[in-house]
């Protein structure tokens, strides 16, 4: 399963499942979302996380060992306030959220898309 699907699992749970959406749907917005400010899949993840600081924060989910945690003020810094509040934009809840619940689950998706330690994103 790959990282979107994980986050759009993810988010589909936490809007409760009944907005008329399929786990694809939701998949395929915040691919568009991310995609549109320039951050296509893991290795697009990890750039932009590299850019901010935060390298071994992301390199942390992708290889052995534990994950470091992330904060939703982490999650501004690195992805940014356009990308976090077209997030929360798209699916109807506060920017705030949005950040909250990407560094609570963030680094368990990069984690289980790399499973090898290999950023294999396709394109």
């Amino acid at each position: 399963m790959g990282l979107f699907d994980q986050i759009s699992g993810l988010v589909g749970s936490a809007l409760g499942g009944d907005n008329g959406q399929t786990g694809d749907d939701i998949q395929s917005q915040v691919m568009g979302v991310l995609q549109q400010n320039g951050i296509s899949g893991v290795s697009g993840l990890m750039q932009q996380f590299q850019q901010s600081g935060l390298g071994a924060h992301v390199a942390s989910w992708i290889g052995d060992g534990q994950n470091l945690p992330v904060s939703a003020d982490q999650i501004q810094q690195a992805l940014g306030s356009p990308v976090i509040a077209s997030i929360a934009q798209k699916f109807g809840v506060d920017p705030s959220m949005a950040a909250s619940f990407l560094a609570q689950h963030l680094p368990a998706a990069v984690d289980q898309a790399t499973p090898d330690g290999v950023v294999a994103d396709q394109p």
